[in-house]
């Protein structure tokens, strides 16, 4: 009998439905690829209109001698170039952009909700999440920047010296960079407050602490038979290049979604990662604003345009 009832057509309305779903799907051709084409042939066409009336940037002949100041990456790598002038080469160049990966190819292993999946900003405190974690990415990131670049100190020198124009970073009054700027009104006793380096180069540390040696100490594979390991570990370096660096990545974001948490605004896990991946894109896109329109002549925190030199 069950056998029999299974083996019964499926009712008029249910197959009205299933060719209705039928006759509203899009097919990769010729729907998808018709309409790439004629999006491929109207963005090649402006931009052949555009080359024929924009004169192209372009500066001297490149002279393999010459370096150019300043020596920028690509504009898809100036976030992390300037993440290399805040830490270390190999923490900035490698390990942060692995593991920003591996964290980006997690979520999905973390959000395991079928809740409002496949849609857009669709769950009940997705605008929230995206707008606190955007603005909290920007001003973050932009206050941490300003920071390493002594913009607390150069504003301090604009409020007790309003009549000296130092408020701009690294430029005197006639709009040049300036190397060295002086800074007379900042108390002494707070230059290791100046930036982050200044942990490092303001601060006594013991002698001890800027040569450790690991290598005659420590690790000791000559007892094994190798090599001996050269290894001098500078502490006072190692707190501002890393563990400073790496204490801020990670532990910025934790606190933010403790707060969102403690607030209300962030309780399910999809509410973390819109709130964390919100911040993470904001990060990135200051980051690359930075590194492209704002670090002139030695990397300096300045206004920065490719005609700058004009």
């Amino acid at each position: 009998m069950a056998v029999a009832e299974q083996a019964q057509p499926a009712s008029r309305a249910v197959r009205a439905r299933q060719r209705r779903v039928r006759e509203e799907e899009l097919l990769v051709w010729p729907d998808l690829v018709f309409v790439e084409f004629i999006s491929a042939v109207l963005f090649l066409g402006l931009l052949a209109i555009l080359s024929v009336l924009v004169d192209a940037i372009l500066l001297d002949q490149a002279n393999p001698a010459v370096t150019p100041n300043p020596s920028k990456a690509p504009w898809y790598f100036l976030n992390l170039q300037e993440l290399l002038l805040h830490m270390h080469p190999a923490l900035a160049g490698v390990i942060v952009p692995t593991v920003a990966l591996i964290a980006l190819g997690a979520i999905p292993y973390f959000d395991t909700s079928n809740d409002y999946q496949g849609e857009w900003l669709t769950s009940p405190r997705a605008w929230p999440n995206l707008v606190v974690g955007a603005v909290v990415g920007t001003v973050g990131t932009t206050l941490l920047i300003f920071y390493d670049a002594s913009f607390h100190v150069r504003f301090y020198e604009w409020i007790v010296n309003p009549g000296e124009d130092r408020f701009l970073p690294g430029l005197s009054e006639d709009g040049q960079p300036i190397d060295n700027p002086d800074f007379n009104a900042w108390p002494e006793s707070l230059n290791w407050l100046k930036s982050l380096r200044s942990l490092q180069t303001e601060v006594n540390w013991p002698t001890e602490l800027e040569a450790i040696p690991l290598g005659s100490k420590v690790l000791r594979t000559d007892l094994l038979g190798l090599p001996a390991i050269d290894l001098d570990v500078n502490f006072p370096a190692m707190v501002v290049e890393q563990i400073i660096p790496v204490g801020a990545m990670v532990g910025l974001p934790l606190l933010l979604s403790a707060a969102a948490w403690k607030v209300g605004l962030a309780q399910t896990r999809r509410d973390h990662m819109i709130l964390q991946f919100s911040g993470f894109i904001a990060v990135y896109v200051i980051l690359t604003i930075i590194g492209t329109f704002f670090r002139g002549e030695g990397l300096e925190l300045v206004p920065y345009t490719i005609f700058a030199h004009h």
